[in-house]
């Protein structure tokens, strides 16, 4: 009886497993399942991202690819982290279902499936080409890794003086002269302070406090405000933007600690509109034409795609040591302690 109990057990297993395989070849590129996903996406006609990589040209580039090869326009709405939370609570609460897509840091992602902001999204063809530590559950999906560096002013920081560790920037001749994102919101200043609190602890918050880092929610403008020489130091920094800043004096320096990071992931919005057409945008940030512009715009790529040898800076961001990312638990206390310390 025990071993006949096994056998059913054993059957149920592989068939179970079988199925799973046959599912997931059945939504392989090209297959019949999959091309009426994408003939649905295309009746759908648009779709509509909304985004916290704020003035980032990587998403911009991958939509317009969508487009060229899907024939559906992307539209992206783009805010602060916190900001797009608040946004699609406010709209889901209201039965105003305007977004199909989130594409959002992974923390804030958590912290909205709790709050049921989002729906399965099911199977896709390219979700196998994920690569450890990355990895998707049936909500979310792993699309790139942004890293965080310092910025310098070439102009006004010279080789000598320039930082080597985040511990250098609590010396006291950077007081008032660093440019920030603002620790106490959601965004890359948060996943920094988060970071920097659990490798190097409040006793740095505290001497960085004490040395007035001088706050600001506008990224692009911010970077650019440095290169101007009205700063000579902005952190942090995304390894993506720099790029975008070539030929102006700058620099960008990797702390001996390591980045920063945050994994940014996407996610089908609740009752979004055009499903079959966010659904089909989710697979495409998988393929290789969309990683490949991950990799082109400084971001960690999260699939096992191979990337050419690129210019010296790039090649850093590739191979640079990744100090550590945030935990959505968490994630409250901090910004509570970030508040706390710089008033």
């Amino acid at each position: 009886m025990m071993k006949s109990n096994r056998r059913r057990v054993l059957g149920g297993i592989l068939a179970g497993a079988g199925w799973a395989l046959l599912a997931h070849g059945a939504y392989a590129q090209g297959s019949p399942e999959w091309n009426k996903v994408i003939d649905a996406a295309k009746q759908e006609g648009k779709l509509t991202v909304y985004t916290a990589n704020v003035g980032q040209a990587s998403h911009v580039l991958i939509g317009k690819a969508f487009e060229r090869k899907y024939g559906i326009p992307v539209t992206f709405l783009e805010a602060r982290a916190s900001e797009i939370r608040e946004r699609i609570r406010t709209e889901q609460a209201a039965g105003r279902f305007i977004g199909d897509l989130s594409h959002n840091g992974q923390t804030t992602t958590t912290l909205q499936m709790r709050e049921g902001a989002f729906q399965p999204f099911g199977t896709l063809p390219n979700l196998d080409k994920l690569r450890p530590p990355f990895k998707a559950d049936d909500t979310r999906v792993p699309v790139f890794a942004n890293a965080y560096a310092i910025l310098v002013n070439t102009n006004l920081v010279k080789p000598a003086d320039e930082p080597k560790s985040w511990s250098d920037l609590t010396d006291p001749k950077w007081k008032g002269k660093i440019l920030s994102d603002d620790m106490r919101a959601l965004g890359g200043g948060s996943v920094t302070f988060f970071v920097l609190q659990d490798k190097l602890g409040r006793e740095f918050h505290e001497k960085f406090a004490a040395n007035q880092p001088v706050w600001s929610r506008d990224l692009r403008a911010s970077e650019r405000r440095v290169a101007r020489g009205e700063f000579p130091i902005w952190i942090p920094m995304s390894t993506n933007s720099y790029a975008a800043l070539k030929g102006l004096p700058v620099k960008l320096l990797q702390p001996q600690e390591g980045y920063p990071y945050i994994t940014y992931e996407v996610a089908i919005l609740k009752n979004a509109p055009r499903p079959n057409a966010a659904r089909l945008f989710m697979d495409f940030f998988l393929s290789d034409e969309a990683q490949l512009i991950h990799d082109e715009q400084g971001l960690r790529t999260v699939t096992s795609v191979s990337a050419p040898p690129g210019a010296p800076e790039a090649e850093a961001t590739r191979t640079a040591k990744l100090m550590g990312t945030t935990d959505a638990s968490r994630q409250d206390d901090m910004l509570k302690l970030a508040k706390d310390i710089y008033k």
